[in-house]
């Protein structure tokens, strides 16, 4: 996310590196090179102006403090700039109402569909009861999209395939809500490949019959200011309260993030960084300013731990490791809870400085599935008792995860030596550490 932005900005404030003053020269240097990178980003090119205008004024403003050097403070008036030009804080979701209908508008192919469903999810983990609407009239795939990410998420999904008038369909699907209990009402409508007359006729009318708490905008930031244009235009007729956006994990320059809070004058109040249900971050410009300057985001990282964090399996864990009895099953178990968290890439750049390191490092995402298909061949004794596995039984592990005795021994190896060191730190009394297992190679 935003790594060929990030780039560009360090080279940008490089050119304050060993400088002991602020001076006119040299800010203004810094800052053309950070209006290049901004508009490479497909930033609005008023915008990236206006704000490296604001840049260049307050650092020429500004004393510098002996322990802060002038790159350090250019740093520092850039990251406010940039969280004040995409809100300054995080936006809430509007739910009001019984039951609180929430609009989904948006182009097709945007994610529109696909975000409804992770909506439905982040919102059922808050233990609400929701609905999902199937109004799209026009692509008979996106109903059956919808009902296969209910089933996955376990919600509901009403929809009237034979009906083909969605203001009927909404309204139907609100009634059917009031009666069964359901507290929030997502409603899907229709894309079209782009704007034009009669879609939006027919999501102001939805609008207007539904008086949602909540008009969203979906839009694939993949497309850059095409995708700040399109937010304008659908503003201007459906007047929605919030943007999302959609495919931040893919290779875009992150432009539309930037800008589209300006351009439109709403707030963004999702991103979505992934396929899966659970793929989907409140946005927060103060942290992904912080990450688009490569200072890490420790606080969506910690989130992210606590959305998979058990307290009570915390503390068996921390006994087993205390009184030296921890196994494969434990460490199975601690790999998907880290994979619940999302992309490996994408939780080391939350750390700061990390983002830097992993820059041209490929992260293969699938690096956990040799261990796992190690752990998953043994016999549930192996696991709970690793000393166990002699020869014989690493040949049929090694054949049954499709791996080599090589890898087998590795990870035995490995896991031995984490062992080893919890028994160490338990004798010491200090503090436990993490289990820390290195990929298997082949």
């Amino acid at each position: 996310m935003f790594e060929n932005l990030s780039s560009k900005l360090e080279k940008a404030f490089k050119t304050l590196k060993g400088q002991g003053s602020i001076s006119e020269i040299n800010v203004a240097a810094t800052v053309k090179e950070i209006r290049k990178a901004l508009i490479d980003a497909d930033v609005n090119y008023k915008v990236a102006k206006q704000v490296t205008d604001t840049i260049r004024d307050k650092a020429l403003g500004r004393e510098v403090l002996i322990s802060v050097s002038p790159g350090q403070l250019l740093v520092k008036i850039t990251h406010e700039e940039l969280t004040e030009l995409m809100g300054g804080q995080k936006t809430d979701l509007t739910i009001k109402g019984d039951p609180a209908v929430i609009l989904i508008a948006g182009l097709q192919g945007s994610g529109k569909t696909t975000f409804s469903g992770k909506l439905a999810n982040y919102l059922k983990k808050q233990n609400r009861q929701v609905l999902l609407v199937a109004c799209d009239i026009y692509r008979p795939a996106a109903i059956d999209q919808l009902k296969v990410l209910g089933e996955q998420i376990g919600v509901e999904v009403y929809a009237e395939p034979e009906n083909k008038n969605a203001v009927q369909i909404a309204t139907n699907a609100v009634e059917y809500a009031k009666k069964n209990g359901k507290k929030v009402v997502i409603v899907d409508t229709a894309g079209r490949l782009a704007v034009d007359e009669e879609m939006m006729k027919e999501i102001a009318k939805v609008k207007e019959v539904l008086k949602p708490a909540e008009t969203l905008f979906v839009v694939d930031a993949m497309t850059g200011q095409d995708a700040v244009n399109t937010a304008k235009a659908f503003n201007e007729r459906i007047n929605f309260d919030g943007v999302v956006l959609t495919k931040l994990d893919g290779d875009t320059r992150g432009g539309a993030a930037i800008s589209i809070r300006s351009v439109v004058e709403k707030p963004i109040k999702f991103v979505g960084t992934g396929e899966k249900m659970d793929a989907l971050d409140v946005f927060h410009p103060e942290r992904m300013a912080s990450r688009i300057l490569g200072m890490g985001d420790v606080l969506s990282l910690v989130e992210k731990a606590q959305e998979v964090y058990d307290e009570e399996e915390a503390k068996k864990l921390n006994q087993k490791l205390r009184k030296n009895q921890f196994n494969f099953e434990d460490f199975l178990n601690q790999i998907q809870q880290i994979k619940k968290m999302g992309s490996i890439k994408d939780l080391m750049g939350m750390i700061p400085g990390m983002g830097k390191m992993m820059k041209d490092v490929e992260v293969d995402e699938n690096a956990f599935k040799p261990i796992e298909a190690i752990i998953h061949s043994m016999t549930k004794e192996e696991r709970n008792n690793p000393d166990l596995i002699n020869g014989t039984r690493k040949d049929r592990i090694a054949k049954g995860s499709g791996t080599s005795i090589q890898q087998v021994n590795n990870l035995l190896k490995q896991f031995e030596e984490m062992r080893k060191m919890v028994k160490t730190m338990n004798k010491t009394q200090g503090k436990m550490p993490m289990p820390n297992m290195k990929g298997i190679r082949r």
